[in-house]
């Protein structure tokens, strides 16, 4: 199939493409952001490479992060940690408070921003150095030294992060955080600052599609069955309350941020990466939903 053909053929269909969203403002750094950016990235399991446009131009990956620090947390606690953090689609904004006090401080799912927090708090119980421990995990997994977070995006973050901080404090005081508050939402703030290209997402991401090991290397990450339940939660809870509408439109598993980033994979074939930054109203890059929609509408490539 002819990858780099049909990327081109999506880039010139978007061109005309009309976005009537906006960037992330609340995020003062995100706001600066040039709106018309868009690059797209495929990574083959056959190990080849395609791109479009901004493809290897940084950006803040934002939530897409939750699907790192999950794989993290998950090789840790195994199956223990979900007495901490349910697998359930939200339906529900990113951000809400309202599902903690009907569940008793129990996140819906490791997506949504409470079982992020939940996922960090884990990991600070568990590493000694958990912003170092995550940055060479990524560095790992993409073969790039340089990947690092971009510090001025996290110092954005906490100076408007009030919602976090009260996620944290809300389920501290019903016995679901087990650390301080302020390094929690420290961490939180410094993973969703990594700033990675379209390329380096798709080739992390790559060991999703890939039965949970390092293509190039064949290094075991995740065990199949842990990489199995990363691919459905993406699947169900990968774009907040909008997971219906990508699953129908796009069918394959992925994972949006607000900084305009989405990474899908298609099990044993490719992962793909779409950065456009201008967001629709529940939060999801509408270009980048748009191209993934014709990337599997043009290959007849989706999991159904």
């Amino acid at each position: 199939m002819d990858f780099q053909k049909i990327l081109n053929t999506i880039q010139e269909d978007l061109s005309h493409y009309d976005a009537f969203g906006n960037v992330a403002s609340y995020i003062p750094e995100l706001a600066k952001i040039d709106p018309k950016k868009f690059g797209m990235h495929l990574y083959g399991t056959d190990s080849q490479h395609y791109s479009v446009g901004d493809s290897d131009e940084k950006f803040s990956i934002q939530s897409i992060s939750k699907v790192f620090t999950l794989t993290m947390a998950m090789n840790i606690l195994g199956e223990d940690l979900w007495d901490r953090v349910d697998v359930e689609p939200s339906g529900d904004p990113f951000n809400s408070l309202t599902q903690l006090e009907y569940e008793s401080g129990v996140p819906r799912n490791p997506f949504i921003n409470s079982g992020a927090l939940v996922i960090a708090d884990i990991l600070i119980s568990n590493l000694d150095n958990p912003k170092e421990d995550l940055l060479q995990f990524v560095r790992k997994i993409t073969g790039k030294e340089s990947i690092d977070y971009d510090y001025t995006v996290a110092a954005s973050e906490k100076s408007t992060g009030y919602r976090n901080y009260a996620l944290v404090n809300y389920m501290k005081a019903l016995g679901n955080i087990k650390n301080d508050v302020d390094t929690i939402v420290d961490f939180y703030f410094h993973q969703c600052s990594l700033a990675m290209s379209c390329a380096e997402l798709a080739t992390a991401f790559m060991i999703f599609a890939n039965k949970g090991r390092i293509l190039d290397t064949d290094e075991k990450i995740l065990s199949k069955t842990k990489n199995k339940r990363i691919n459905a939660l993406m699947q169900t809870c990968g774009f907040y309350d909008e997971a219906g509408e990508f699953s129908f439109e796009v069918g394959l598993p992925g994972k949006s941020g607000v900084g305009g980033g989405i990474i899908a994979i298609h099990p044993s074939r490719y992962s793909v990466a779409v950065w456009s930054p201008i967001l629709n109203e529940k939060g999801n890059s509408e270009l980048g939903m748009a191209a993934l929609e014709k990337l599997t509408t043009l290959t007849g490539l989706s999991i159904f």
